[in-house]
């Protein structure tokens, strides 16, 4: 413990009843100064504010003295603490990190607000909001997610606008094609009837790879949003996934996990059930943070600025799509980040 801990515990004591009653000031501590974002050796009263703020729009008596006696103070910007819970509840507002679905998909993650052509979005994958292709716009969706406890129409919190198609390699029966079902089964009809054990299937196989795997929909009433992300708050803005970047995300099933990313400029192929396989390219691959039902969450780096969506993985990896595809795929903008609710 430093020597002069007691000392600023002392100082700490005698000013801490005023320095609580600070607007926007939500907690004071003892911790070491900070200088350009890393800790210093020297001991400080440490004030914990929602957001920081220029001092010309501060009154003096907001203002945090840079001293108290001979203890130096430091501000520092950690949002509104809030008691913790779980992802799987149900959300009015609904922010980012909480259980979200389709009705025919059992949960997956509602990954942040977003804006397309100046309205509020919710985003999250297509696996998720358009249960892999087989959804319509205008279908409604549920928070929590059906696995959760989401129920029509109690929960529903918005309609699908928009989702970018999954391209799958082979689908078993997956043409719409009316006829190539009628001649798949006249030919093995006949086979039947000549005893043969030959039978055919018709399959539909999609050229070119997928780079994202995402959706939009659009809120029912705009006052159910919240732009924050479950224990992690506010996004500031985008940023690129980078070799050994550290990221975080919240996920309704994991929760609140860290990772690395160990990949970039992945290629890989994606199962999504039986005889559904995706390739998707230009992918990131993270260690492994997430699990299933965290599909859709945002990824973001330690800054807190969003670098990706959380789309699958294994139980040693994570895949994530990069952020600048998601929103050149779905025309998306971001909500600006000083904003925390409509």
């Amino acid at each position: 413990m430093p020597t002069n801990f007691e000392n600023t515990l002392k100082q700490l004591e005698v000013a801490r009843k005023e320095l609580m009653t600070k607007p926007n000031v939500v907690a004071t501590g003892i911790g070491f100064k900070k200088t350009a974002g890393k800790n210093t050796p020297e001991l400080a009263i440490v004030c914990s504010v929602d957001s920081k703020k220029p001092l010309a729009q501060l009154k003096s008596s907001a203002v945090i003295p840079a001293r108290i006696q001979d203890v130096p103070t430091d501000v520092v910007a950690t949002g509104m603490m809030r008691a913790f819970t779980a992802p799987t509840e149900r959300f009015r507002p609904a922010p980012g990190g909480c259980s979200v679905s389709h009705p025919n998909v059992t949960a997956g993650t509602l990954g942040c607000w977003v804006k397309h052509q100046g309205e509020f979005y919710l985003l999250s994958n297509n696996h998720v909001l358009a249960n892999s292709n087989e959804a319509a716009r205008g279908d409604l969706i549920l928070q929590p997610g059906v696995h959760d406890g989401g129920l029509l129409p109690d929960d529903v919190l918005a309609e699908l606008a928009d989702f970018i198609p999954l391209h799958f390699r082979e689908e078993d029966y997956a043409s719409d094609c009316r006829m190539s079902r009628w001649l798949t089964a006249c030919l093995n009809g006949l086979y039947r009837l000549t005893g043969s054990r030959t039978r055919i299937k018709a399959y539909r196989v999609e050229k070119g790879a997928n780079l994202v795997d995402c959706a939009i929909a659009k809120p029912i009433d705009v006052n159910n949003i919240d732009l924050n992300i479950l224990q992690i708050g506010a996004i500031q803005g985008l940023g690129k996934g980078e070799l050994g970047m550290h990221v975080k995300k919240m996920g309704r099933t994991t929760g609140l996990t860290t990772g690395v990313i160990e990949q970039t400029d992945v290629m890989v192929n994606v199962s999504y059930g039986y005889n559904k396989t995706a390739l998707f390219t230009n992918q990131l691959m993270a260690d492994p943070m997430s699990e299933g039902g965290d599909s859709g969450s945002a990824v973001l780096d330690f800054d807190s600025k969003l670098v990706g969506l959380l789309f699958g993985g294994s139980e040693s990896a994570t895949l994530i799509n990069r952020i600048d595809d998601v929103f050149d795929a779905l025309k998306l903008t971001l909500p600006d980040p000083q904003t925390t609710n409509t």
